[in-house]
Parts: structure tokens; sequence; C-alpha cells
């Protein structure tokens, strides 16, 4: 049996009715908990069990809960501090913007075969809350730092433009979403249908490894104090 030292940690995604989708969150979970030598779990806003409250009502010991969602709004504002209230656990921010995310989306890009310099549309789920479109703007703007041209912004919905109406045929998409599911779909076909190429979306690639193990180190100290 694998001894484990220090706090655990929890991950939390938003959940898919798509399994795939949610494997995701599960491998990038994984790989950090190997990563810190910590037990792993993780869990989900809503669609898809564990549900996070249920996973914070059941730990034996404290927990750092580091968030799978790429920015800020409502789940994060509202619904994780609700599940998370009364548990020994410290709730991190979330995932992005970050460099480490551009890196990955950059990766991502070069494995679709788009060419290096070519212009960019950030396409993310979005939401109705300014503090979430601040956060995809920051986002791109890292993006533009690692690809080396300008990226534009686009949201499927909620606050920003629609990608059908700024997308040029000289464009290529960089999906700013984590997981597979509705939102990739859609713009899948958005991006066929316009002739513009799209890369994958971020998945579990070993800098988003990286960027939750790097979360979970910054907090594991207030997570022992909650003990």
């Amino acid at each position: 049996m694998t001894d484990f030292a220090g706090p655990s940690l929890v991950t939390v995604a938003h959940g898919t009715r798509r399994a795939g989708g949610n494997e995701i969150a599960r491998q990038i979970t994984r790989g950090a908990g190997v990563a810190l030598g910590v037990g792993s779990t993780a869990a989900y806003v809503e669609l898809s069990e564990p549900l996070l409250s249920d996973v914070v009502a059941g730990l034996a010991g404290p927990a750092v809960v580091v968030p799978l969602l790429l920015s800020t709004g409502y789940h994060v504002r509202t619904d994780l501090p609700r599940a998370c209230a009364g548990g020994p656990v410290v709730l991190g921010r979330p995932l992005g913007p970050d460099p480490l995310l551009a890196q990955a989306q950059v990766a991502r890009l070069v494995a679709a075969g788009i060419e290096p310099g070519r212009p960019l549309v950030l396409v993310a789920t979005g939401s109705t809350d300014p503090l979430a479109w601040r956060d995809l703007r920051a986002a791109s703007h890292l993006l533009a730092d690692s690809w080396g041209v300008k990226v534009r912004t686009a949201t499927l919905g909620g606050l920003g433009p629609r990608p059908e109406e700024v997308l040029t045929p000289d464009d290529a998409v960089s999906p700013y979403l984590l997981s597979p599911g509705l939102f990739s779909r859609r713009l899948a076909e958005q991006c066929e249908a316009l002739s513009v190429p799209c890369a994958d979306v971020i998945g579990p690639h070993p800098l988003v490894v990286d960027l939750v193990v790097e979360r979970y180190r910054d907090l594991a100290g207030g997570a022992r104090a909650t003990a």
C-alpha cells in the first residue's frame, strides 16, 4: 500500500454527460497525485459523479481543492465555495489564465499542423460574468506571447463576440476548453463550415498536470492548518 504524506488533492471540473470529457479530469488528477505523492480525487460541479460537495463531506483529513476551470464565473464564485464550506479544505483559484495553459495550447496548435505565426482566435465557452471576460482576454494575451502574433477572443455564449463574427479564412482557432463535449463539438462544426483549421482541446497535457501540481504546492500549507 502506498503511504501518502500531506493533504490530499481534490480537483473539480464542470462535468459533462460525455464520458470522455470526464475522463480528462481524472487523467490530470491521477498524474498530479502521482507527481506529488498524495492521494487524489477528481470531482465535478454537476452532470457527473462524484460531486464536489460529496467528496468534501467524506474527507477524513485536510485537502487542497484545485478547480479545473479556466476562468472566473458563477461556479467559481458561488458553487465551489458553497460545496467546500465547513470542510477541511483550502480552495484554489481557477486554473486559468496561466502561461502554462498558453504553452499547452501552442502544443495543440502545432500538433494540428497549424503553421506558426498564423492569426489566431481563442474561443471559450463564455460567461455573463465580466470577470470571466477579463480572464479570457488575459488568456488571449498569454497565448499571443507564446504564439508570436496577436490573438483575438470569441465565445460560444455570454459576453464577447461569436466565432462566426470574427473569424476570417486566414485564421486558425485555439479552443480554450479543457475537455471535449458539447461546446468543442459545436466549435468544430463551426470551423468546418467556415473552412478554418481548429486545434484540439487542451486536454491532459503534461503542462496542465504541472500547473495542478504548482497550485497544490502553493496551497498545501494552508490545507495543513485546517487539520
